[in-house]
């Protein structure tokens, strides 16, 4: 199949991708998809959904095999409902691929063209976002200082390696402690860049 073209947003828990995610995904020819939007949406009761209240409420990622199981479904659903036109829209992501294992299975869908690594070097600061968040999002995962902390350690054990699996090359590092537009301003520069290069190499085949 012909792979998608896609943006990724990179970052620890309350870096702010989801926001940038969302924005990009609203600029015509974008379309975002937030993993962990689509497991906080999740029915509790049904088995999906208790799997991943049982792993989240720990601090813990969920399983691979759940986690592209629910990704290739809502990439369907997009695609069906007519916000997704894969011949002419590109890809934006957060929240996947989580480690590499889940970037590897990705790689036959997906034709990541930047990784904008969205970091931000305090995690005191990282935790007042998450609890500020909690407070005003009602996410319950986000609430309690001792699992931020271990969604913290456990982004930094699992999900910071895939970093190093897509190279120097694709990545883009944003601190974070700039201000929310300087942010996306950097975005928008490095996704203009990236689509006037393989403009440019398009034009000399």
């Amino acid at each position: 199949m012909n792979k998608y073209p896609t943006y990724l947003f990179f970052g620890s828990p309350g870096s702010g991708k989801g926001t940038h995610g969302r924005i990009l995904g609203s600029i015509p020819g974008f379309c975002h998809l937030a993993c962990g939007d689509v497991f906080r949406s999740l029915d509790i009761r049904s088995p999906l959904g208790k799997i991943f209240a049982d792993y989240s409420s720990k601090g813990l990622l969920v399983p691979d095999e759940f986690v592209i199981k629910l990704w290739h479904s809502q990439i369907e659903a997009l695609i069906v409902s007519g916000r997704f036109h894969p011949d002419r829209d590109h890809l934006v992501l957060d929240g996947i691929p989580r480690n590499v294992n889940q970037a590897r299975i990705l790689d036959e869908a997906l034709e990541v063209r930047r990784v904008f690594h969205l970091t931000c070097p305090s995690e005191d600061e990282l935790v007042h976002r998450m609890r500020r968040r909690a407070l005003r999002d009602n996410r319950l995962d986000d609430a309690n200082e001792a699992t931020i902390r271990r969604r913290l350690q456990t982004y930094k054990n699992e999900t910071l390696p895939v970093l190093d699996y897509y190279g120097s090359n694709k990545i883009m590092t944003i601190y974070t402690t700039k201000s929310p537009n300087a942010v996306f301003a950097e975005v928008l520069r490095q996704v203009n860049r990236a689509e006037e290069s393989l403009e440019q190499e398009a034009a000399c085949v």
